[in-house]
């Protein structure tokens, strides 16, 4: 059984969660029977994060925004020490700028965003084989999503996993994971509140592999087999701009 904490800073609810962030999280991930999978939130006792569930938490996934700050120090400390000792921990969307990620990556972590009403993103697999890229739709669409570009200040990842192209021009290192102590980390870039994207089928297969990559509990790497020739694909996945094609091929 992988026991698995959602930590949110508040519930999240609105027109694109109406039960909440946290729950679409652990609604995707309680149908793998092998999960254990509880909630838990900054206004509650000992910041959702009593010493009891962190320490049998094998695997935590952390999602803040405006309230990194208010995020104790001890508490933070308590983290990196589980972490350390082989906690697994997954970062999400603007959780790149929790105490926690900063002090493990060592890094500024600061990058560009954009938010407006939103913008398409698609998500590229770039490591295949590995196991968090299983069963992962190549180049799959999210309709809407708050932009993040690069440059992203984090040290180089053991492994990048996923690329984000947006439909405004920017591409970003979406999929990263990293290693400290003996805990495996995985930074994730889609999941801004105002979009419903933890409904979506492929990301909720990405957070199920994490959260068994980051609890050591899938070892091996995909089933991918590369194509031996280069293959030509006729067809865009996105419509070329007009403007384009004029100032390139005179048509």
């Amino acid at each position: 059984m992988v026991r698995i904490t959602v930590w949110n800073e508040s519930e999240h609810k609105g027109k694109a969660y109406p039960d909440g962030m946290s729950r679409a999280i652990k609604e995707g991930l309680d149908l793998n029977d092998g999960f254990e999978v509880v909630c838990a939130y900054l206004d509650e006792d000992q910041q959702g994060l009593p010493d009891a569930l962190l320490n049998e938490t094998d695997v935590l996934i952390w999602w803040g925004h405006s309230k990194h700050e208010k995020v104790r120090d001890d508490l933070v400390e308590k983290i990196i020490k589980r972490v350390n000792e082989g906690m697994g921990i997954i970062f999400l969307h603007s959780a790149h700028f929790s105490k926690a990620f900063r002090k493990l990556m060592g890094t500024h972590c600061s990058l560009r965003w954009r938010e407006k009403e939103g913008e398409a993103e698609r998500i590229w697999t770039v490591d295949p084989y590995h196991p968090i890229a299983r069963g992962v739709e190549q180049g799959f669409r999210l309709d809407g999503d708050e932009m993040y570009g690069e440059h992203f200040d984090i040290p180089t990842p053991d492994a990048l996993v996923f690329i984000g192209w947006f439909s405004g021009g920017n591409v970003f290192r979406s999929g990263c994971t990293f290693t400290r102590g003996q805990g495996r980390i995985f930074y994730f870039q889609p999941g801004h509140e105002t979009f419903p994207i933890f409904y979506d089928e492929n990301i909720r297969q990405i957070m199920e592999n994490a959260c068994l990559w980051a609890a050591k509990k899938d070892e091996g790497t995909t089933d991918f087999e590369a194509n031996p020739k280069c293959i030509h694909e006729r067809v865009p996945l996105e419509e070329i701009c007009p403007k384009t094609k004029k100032k390139f091929f005179g048509i």
